[in-house]
């Protein structure tokens, strides 16, 4: 489970399997191993129905979950958006751990980040 602000609060994004074959591979014509790995590449529709899912996966209704993404993302800069949806699916591929990691080094909190990535050594 990933946890962002979005829209006008705190929200939960999750991606199962269901809504993934069922929806995201279907609306975006690939695979998810092709849409994670072209991340950095993510197209509207990818990152639109990313976010969508992900809000129907953590539980928000689904005509609630499109009425957030057709009126938040287009307000925004795009790039907050691409964010949210690597997040989102970085949260699926690797775990919610490793996620942390991510972000402490993304904010610069190199310490963090290397503290945090020392933790998961230990767990091996």
């Amino acid at each position: 489970m990933h946890t962002a602000f979005f829209g006008d609060r705190e929200r939960e994004f999750s991606l199962t399997s269901k809504t993934i074959l069922n929806e995201l591979e279907r609306t975006t014509g690939k695979g998810i191993g092709a849409i994670i790995d072209g991340l950095r590449r993510l197209s509207y529709a990818e990152i639109t129905e990313t976010i969508r899912l992900g809000l129907v996966g953590a539980g928000a209704q689904p005509e609630e979950a499109a009425a957030l993404v057709s009126t938040y993302v287009p307000a925004r800069p795009l790039g907050e958006a691409n964010i949210l949806a690597i997040d989102i699916l970085t949260d699926l591929w690797v775990g919610p751990e490793q996620q942390h990691v991510n972000e402490a080094t993304a904010t610069g909190e190199m310490s963090a980040a290397i503290n945090l990535a020392q933790d998961d050594d230990d767990d091996f």
